[in-house]
C-alpha cells in the first residue's frame, strides 16, 4: 500500500496529514498557509508527489443535517483542483465535527487553543484520514 494524503480546507490555512506506508496510522504535517500569495494548490501537490502519495483525501463540511454550504463547495472545488494538478485521485470525506473534536483534544491536554490554532488544523487532517483508513480497514478495502 502507499502513503495517503489528508486535508481539512480552511480559509486560513489548509490542514494536512498523512498516513504509514501501510495505510494504518495517520500522521500529522505541518499546515499550508492559504493566503499570503502563496499557491496552495502547487504546494500540496509538491508534497504529494514528496511523499510518494498514491491518493488525497480531501475533508468535506458538511452541516449537522447532512446539507452543504459555501464550506462545501470550496472543498469540492479544492479537490478538483488537487486531482488536476496531482493526476492522483482525489476522495471526499465527511468532516462534521473533526475541527471541533481536534480543539477538545487541545483543550483536554491543557493546551490554549488559541496558541495551537495551527496545529488544531493539521490535528483535525489526522481525524479525517485516521476515520477513512479505519473505514477502509473495516470494509476489506477500497471504498
Amino acid at each position: 500500500m502507499s502513503r495517503i494524503l489528508a486535508i481539512d480546507p480552511g480559509t486560513r490555512r489548509i490542514g494536512l496529514a498523512v498516513s504509514d506506508p501501510t495505510g494504518t496510522l495517520a500522521q500529522p504535517l505541518s499546515a499550508v498557509e492559504r493566503k499570503g500569495g502563496q499557491d496552495w494548490a502547487e504546494a500540496i501537490a509538491a508534497l504529494a508527489g514528496k511523499l510518494e502519495a498514491a491518493e488525497i483525501v480531501v475533508g468535506l463540511p458538511r452541516h449537522m443535517d447532512g446539507s452543504e454550504g459555501d464550506a462545501a463547495a470550496d472543498a469540492r472545488r479544492m479537490a478538483e483542483t488537487l486531482g488536476t494538478r496531482t493526476n492522483l485521485p482525489v476522495r471526499l470525506w465527511d468532516e462534521r465535527l473533526t475541527t471541533v473534536a481536534a480543539e477538545r483534544m487541545f483543550r483536554e491536554t491543557g493546551v490554549n487553543t488559541r496558541r495551537a490554532r495551527r496545529h488544531i488544523d493539521s490535528a483535525a487532517a489526522v481525524l479525517i484520514l485516521q476515520g477513512y483508513l479505519d473505514r477502509r480497514k473495516n470494509c476489506g478495502g477500497e471504498e
